[in-house]
């Protein structure tokens, strides 16, 4: 939530009456995949329609309950609702039309669906006692590390989220494998005396949950704006030539990187018409191998099995293709013609048309130090003359 959203929810509740806004806006700041713009919001409600509001909670967490007691909400309001045992705070985030749209988007109906309820807007004992629980989550977590590591579990636990009235502990951990945790939830409610609750997430949800800077320098996509996860292969990088490092591939949760699904559809496009780089290219010198392909300059490179595999020719993804079909119809070439060197950069030519500069246009070079020493030399002469 956005720090005007707040400031807004902020507004709510009075000034002076002593609750924590500090832990309060902590627990609402979050990330920018959690912002809803209401473009409905002017557009009345349908008739058949229930009052459904959408209220979130800590980091992802979102759920839809019913206005039945048609309180005038709106975003950013500070709710208590219904909850099991006992009642939770959350905030409002969508009110509305726009809430049908979202239920209908996610194959929810709306009339078969049961809700719970929104108890009232939030009090001021609602309020103190939400910044208490708050408060505990960071040490809860921490000593249930420790209890979980003197029980030998193998699993992390990567966060804790109270419930709004600390009636309720929901522990979010990682395991490789299957995890008989009962042993743990008995000592881990004779130590907090809340009823106890093990939710299991993968790894990219835990990397979602926590955040972090990418390799790219942005905020992590998980934590800003991916809601689903989409697995991610190795086949991902191959078709668009990517080496297969798995340094480079991972990500900070140790799977491969969400970006590499951001362009594929676009490569696979591109080779639509490209030949099968396992066939190799018949000649009356030999056979030419696949080496690399260069996708959106439509280059490939092949290199003869009798020579060396840096010596390499380059062959437009055309010619490959006629030199394929030569070869279905029993014809061999003399030889492979390669394009030059030089004249491969005209195959696509760039333009700078967004203005940017060479990145060394700040660099001395020597031709700029000689003139700068000759312009100081010939400042000194008319000094002294």
């Amino acid at each position: 939530m956005s720090d005007q959203n707040i400031q807004d929810t902020n507004k709510n509740i009075e000034p002076g009456e002593g609750h924590s806004e500090q832990n309060i806006e902590r627990c609402l700041r979050s990330c920018g995949k959690l912002t809803s713009f209401d473009w409905l919001k002017d557009i009345s409600l349908m008739s058949d329609f229930p009052e459904i509001a959408e209220i979130r909670f800590k980091n992802t967490r979102k759920a839809y309950y019913q206005n039945s007691n048609h309180l005038p909400l709106k975003k950013g309001d500070i709710v208590a609702v219904e909850a099991s045992p006992g009642h939770d705070i959350g905030v409002v985030s969508l009110t509305g039309q726009i809430v049908l749209l979202k239920l209908i988007n996610e194959g929810i109906d709306y009339k078969d669906q049961e809700y719970k309820k929104i108890y009232r807007k939030a009090k001021q004992t609602d309020i103190d006692k939400w910044n208490e629980a708050i408060a505990l989550e960071d040490q809860t977590m921490i000593k249930a590390r420790q209890i979980a590591a003197e029980l030998k579990l193998d699993m992390k636990i990567g966060d804790v989220e109270y419930q709004g009235d600390k009636t309720k502990a929901i522990f979010y951990y990682i395991a490789d494998e299957r995890v008989d945790f009962r042993e743990l939830i008995k000592v881990l409610a004779e130590e907090f005396r809340v009823r106890i609750e093990m939710r299991q997430i993968g790894a990219r949800q835990e990397a979602g949950r926590i955040g972090g800077i990418g390799a790219c320098g942005r905020e992590l996509c998980c934590s800003k704006w991916i809601t689903n996860f989409v697995s991610v292969t190795t086949n991902a990088a191959r078709f668009q030539e990517v080496s297969l490092n798995p340094q480079k591939l991972a990500g900070q949760c140790s799977k491969l990187k969400c970006c590499l699904n951001y362009e594929l559809d676009v490569y696979l496009d591109a080779q639509e018409d490209f030949p099968d780089t396992s066939r190799p290219l018949e000649t009356k010198q030999g056979k030419a191998f696949h080496q690399k392909t260069d996708v959106f300059k439509r280059l490939m490179w092949y290199s003869m099995e009798s020579e060396h595999k840096q010596s390499i020719t380059c062959l437009t993804v055309d010619h490959v293709n006629e030199i394929l079909k030569m070869n279905e119809k029993g014809e061999l070439p003399e030889q492979l013609q390669g394009i030059e060197e030089a004249s491969i950069a005209s195959v696509i030519e760039y333009q700078n048309s967004a203005g940017i500069e060479s990145l060394t246009r700040f660099e001395d070079t020597p031709g700029k130090q000689e003139k700068t020493k000759n312009n100081k030399s010939k400042h000194h002469q008319n000094k002294r003359s």
